[in-house]
């Protein structure tokens, strides 16, 4: 991969406004059309939020624990409690969301070879017959191997880098690295081994694509919008897009010489700072979105390095100064009002359509190719009314590089359905019930006074406390002051927020016994029933890790293969392949996987099953399970090749066992034994019938039958 971004993007067809392309008077500097267009485009998506932002107000006030402005109490109500079962409900989402995501300790994204792989073989195979022919045609023949090890002197030793096995094989391992013999499909015999070359490069994008997910940190960003969908509803990734990384190098002489590489990025972004196409009902229908920034000046100043944005409108924009305006909602949601001005830049970055007769009015010089077009796609960036940045999109095929997936799918919507939304109602009830038996609590565990004014002396003090003492005037005692008590109903009022409790399970689809309530009863008091509940609680998660991988990790790990199938010239990693999210199936467990691989490998270890099955997958997919990287503890083509001509070179060389002769005199056909050899398993003789013992001293009759008589 080229070092520069700008062999990124097409090379003799790209869309560039750079400070070179200004004129000396600076009238460019603004190009209105596209300022009007993109601002036209964000007033539009904004106006289409507010009823999204309202709600998410909401889920968020309610995850905080706070009520509110609006929220009006009466007097009789005291208490101001808010039971935040909304926060723990959303933490147990996320933290499952979590543990399902990365239980396998990797990003669960794989690329594999489609079903029926274009312009390069599914399979091939090699037989170990075949390599002898072809060393025999070629005039040679089928040494025995001779043994490595020797004696010290011997001029026998190895040399340094070599091995046994080389040392062993000789000059056949260059035969068998050009592997003559390959033929086309899978092998069908028992001498044959099979390989998969669209799954050798399948392996090799797929180790690229982790790679660059891991320099990203695209898993902290991942927990990140796990967190948002959960709260939310919905959560939104950016990537890949590419950056300018720079790598610490020193020279030979200890100076610091980093290496700058253009690399693919991603990135979480908010939902507050995210506004689609409001026509759109999910991004392959949107045709524009708008990310909003919130620079300091550094932040601003540092997009000068990369490249396409234009630098002299960027110092323009920082002398014309700050100019951020708050939306209605950030004050709700920071935990402090912020009465100054906020010293940042508002920077609005646009991905989407542009007419063509726009750039054209504009003076953007456009490619002919682009000419016959309506529309073009590409990327803006605007600051204080300036184009800080205009390039065409440079991505083929087409796309815009983010992905919004939903925690509740709404199919009428561009936004999901969060969990906090989904016990709304539930946890206004909880709040309601739990004030009410505070109130009452306290009002119950205290006395009311009644006091008649006649019966004590004027201008008294009426505060009650022990040892306070009343003057009376006149009256029988006891009858001037006196309590009432007021009946505790606080039980009635917990019952109702235990209901209110068990209906926010069953709208959000998490029991609180998954995530720590105590004091379960019924079919929960057994080890089965809790496997039985945890397995009914399980069912909610799914359909959200479904969308995390259709909306998601399916469309990044499209986006990242696309990215190297573009910009990446290794022949190797490059074929017929296709991305697939692995989150649905790490919701089983490893050790349940390992355990059902090691059965299927029993059976298929039926010599009449065996060849139907694929062993070489069987065995990188246990790898998988125990945590292991498969390639570097499996053999590839080549590598296999040379193990398997060295253990038939190895097995020729053992001397074969001759069968153990039985001892002399024995004769190995005598059922009974009587010999001396071998003894066999026989039938027992009879009583009167030839070599049972008690017929002993009686001497057979003419005719060869025994006289019939008593023993002496």
């Amino acid at each position: 991969m080229e070092d520069n971004e700008q062999d990124y993007l097409m090379e003799n067809s790209r869309i560039a406004v750079e400070d070179a392309d200004l004129e000396e008077d600076g009238s460019r500097g603004s190009l209105s059309g596209v300022v009007r267009h993109v601002t036209d485009k964000y007033s539009v998506a904004r106006r289409y939020r507010n009823t999204e932002e309202e709600r998410w107000l909401r889920a968020w006030r309610n995850y905080r624990g706070i009520y509110h402005a609006n929220v009006k109490f009466t007097d009789a109500e005291k208490s101001r409690v808010f039971i935040k079962v909304t926060k723990t409900k959303v933490l147990a989402a996320y933290n499952q969301i979590v543990d399902v995501l990365f239980g396998n300790q990797r990003f669960p994204l794989s690329i594999d070879p489609t079903t029926l792989p274009d312009g390069v073989e599914e399979a091939v195979h090699f037989d170990l017959k075949d390599v002898d022919n072809v060393r025999e045609e070629a005039g040679g023949s089928v040494e025995k191997t001779e043994s490595p090890y020797g004696f010290a002197g011997d001029g026998k030793d190895l040399e340094p880098g070599a091995t046994t096995q080389s040392l062993q094989l000789g000059s056949l391992e260059e035969q068998l690295s050009e592997a003559p013999n390959l033929k086309k499909g899978a092998g069908q015999t028992a001498s044959s081994a099979t390989f998969y070359p669209a799954m050798l490069a399948a392996k090799k994008m797929q180790k690229k694509v982790h790679d660059q997910l891991e320099e990203s940190n695209a898993a902290q960003h991942l927990r990140s919008t796990a967190f948002e969908m959960a709260l939310l509803g919905t959560g939104v990734l950016k990537g890949p897009f590419a950056v300018n990384k720079e790598y610490s190098n020193w020279d030979d002489e200890g100076v610091y010489s980093p290496t700058v590489k253009t690399v693919p990025q991603i990135g979480h972004v908010s939902v507050w700072n995210f506004y689609p196409d409001p026509d759109a009902n999910n991004m392959e229908e949107a045709q524009y979105v708008i990310e909003r920034h919130k620079y300091n000046r550094s932040q601003l100043r540092d997009l000068k390095k990369r490249p396409f944005f234009r630098a002299n409108v960027i110092d323009t924009c920082i002398q014309m100064g700050e100019a951020y305006v708050k939306e209605w909602w950030e004050d709700d949601i920071s935990d402090e009002e912020q009465h100054h001005n906020i010293e940042r830049f508002e920077v609005l970055e646009y991905w989407g359509i542009i007419d063509t007769e726009l750039l054209e009015n504009e003076d953007v010089n456009i490619p002919s190719e682009y000419k016959d077009l309506d529309q073009v796609q590409a990327n803006v960036w605007i600051v204080n009314n300036q184009v800080i940045r205009l390039v065409v999109n440079p991505f083929k095929p087409v796309r815009i590089p983010y992905m919004a997936a939903p925690y509740e799918l709404n199919p009428y919507s561009f936004f999901g359905v969060g969990l906090a939304e989904n016990m709304d109602d539930t946890q206004t009830l909880m709040n309601g019930f739990m004030r009410m038996a505070v109130d009452n609590a306290v009002l119950s565990g205290n006395l009311i006074l009644e006091v008649d004014e006649t019966n004590l002396t004027p201008g008294q003090d009426l505060n009650v406390y022990p040892g306070k003492v009343f003057r009376r005037q006149g009256g029988a005692p006891g009858q001037a002051i006196f309590g009432t008590k007021f009946p505790n109903v606080s039980g009635e009022n917990l019952q109702l927020f235990d209901k209110s409790r068990q209906l926010a399970d069953e709208s959000t689809g998490f029991p609180s016994f998954a995530h720590g309530q105590t004091g379960i009863t019924g079919v929960g008091r057994t080890a089965s029933g809790i496997s039985m509940l945890m397995g009914a609680a399980s069912g909610a998660i799914k359909a959200v890790i479904k969308n995390v991988d259709d909306y998601m990790l399916k469309p990044l790990g499209e986006g990242l293969f696309q990215f190297n199938m573009q910009f990446d010239f290794d022949k190797e990693i490059k074929g017929d392949l296709e991305v697939k999210a692995r989150g649905t199936e790490s919701l089983m467990a490893n050790e349940v996987r390992s355990q059902r691989l090691m059965q299927f490998l029993g059976i298929a270890s039926n010599p009449s099953l065996a060849p139907f099955a694929k062993f070489d997958y069987i065995i990188m997919e246990l790898a998988r399970t125990l945590d292991l990287d498969p390639e570097k503890i499996t053999n590839n083509m080549s590598q296999a090749i040379l193990q398997a001509k060295l253990l038939k070179d190895f097995q020729a060389t053992q001397p074969q066992q001759a069968p153990q002769a039985p001892p002399a005199g024995a004769n190995p056909n005598d059922p009974t034994g009587a010999g001396g050899g071998t003894i066999g398993t026989g039938v027992a003789p009879t009583p009167q019938e030839e070599g049972f013992s008690g017929n002993a001293g009686t001497q057979p009759a003419a005719g060869g039958e025994a006289p019939v008589g008593p023993l002496q």
